[in-house]
């Protein structure tokens, strides 16, 4: 089998330096560089790797010899992370995900480009997880769920079967999903909500059982349209 291309991690704050724990302490890959826009380098080394300016990466660390992983938060609605991985498919990268070896995945399940999946996730038969997703410690996504794409999961999260989470949404810590759950593009699910109905798409869940807030999500996530 040939050899992994080495990894540029696209970033340089918390995420990015998470990334770069578990990717080289629990994966094939080496992680040669970080880069972000030259605006907001703080420091030229970190992690003994060099930061490099995002609009000088392709000279310095091809896309024929590396590959990036874009390690951006939930800001947004995942907006942020998304045009990075825009970006840098642009540029010709191939985008690496990252599936902790301490993660449960089933044979059948089927993870996009660009996800980050942390320890102690349970992954069932038939869940298909999309491009951009972060799943962080500890969920557990029921069999035949879908997580579209751009999706942020923080932790402790329970999605029961049959579950669709839809695009660019983020779900808080401890919330749960009854089966057959829709949740509409757009949504922020808080900490703790407990869904039992299908959402709506652009809207904001609280509360036990979760109930839509007179807010849109991306104003109150401030996204930028």
């Amino acid at each position: 089998m040939a050899a992994l291309n080495p990894l540029v991690i696209i970033g340089n704050g918390e995420i990015a330096e998470m990334a770069f724990e578990y990717f080289d302490a629990d994966s094939d890959r080496e992680v040669a560089a970080f880069s972000i826009g030259s605006d907001y380098i703080k420091d030229p080394m970190m992690n003994g790797r060099p930061v490099t300016p995002l609009e000088e990466l392709a000279k310095s660390h091809p896309p024929d010899a590396y590959d990036a992983f874009v390690a951006i938060g939930d800001g947004q609605l995942n907006r942020l992370r998304r045009e990075h991985v825009d970006g840098c498919k642009a540029m010709g990268y191939a985008l690496a995900s990252y599936v902790s070896s301490k993660a449960f995945v089933w044979r059948n399940v089927e993870i996009g480009e660009n996800c980050f999946i942390l320890e102690h996730n349970v992954l069932q038969p038939f869940t298909r997880i999309g491009d951009n997703v972060t799943l962080w410690s500890g969920n557990h996504i029921g069999h035949r769920s879908v997580i579209e794409d751009d999706v942020f999961l923080a932790s402790h999260i329970c999605v029961s079967g049959f579950c669709r989470i839809g695009a660019r949404s983020f779900v808080g810590v401890n919330a749960s999903f009854a089966a057959h759950v829709e949740v509409g593009a757009d949504n922020f699910i808080a900490m703790g909500a407990t869904v039992t109905k299908s959402t709506e798409p652009d809207g904001v869940y609280m509360g036990m059982p979760a109930a839509r807030r007179d807010i849109s999500a991306k104003r109150f996530c401030r996204v930028r349209e």
